[in-house]
């Protein structure tokens, strides 16, 4: 699953590959319950990424990465 996540009063997205994304929305709302500065994400390719949650604009995720290749009419 591909996940965009927007940091406020930040121009860059950050975009990971995870496995599962209910374990995913479960890991930010108990680092939110709990009052974490931070939760820590393992991605698939082996990225780690820190996002302070009080800098929390958006998350998005996309259950399969669509690649567009050729012509539309």
């Amino acid at each position: 699953m591909r996940v965009r996540i927007g940091v406020a009063d930040t121009a860059r997205e950050v975009e990971l590959e995870v496995d599962d994304a209910a374990a995913f929305i479960e890991m930010l709302e108990t680092a939110h319950s709990n009052g974490d500065a931070f939760v820590w994400v393992d991605a698939v390719d082996g990225k780690r990424v820190g996002i302070p949650l009080s800098r929390l604009g958006f998350v998005e995720i996309e259950s399969a990465h669509k690649v567009s290749v050729g012509f539309r009419s």
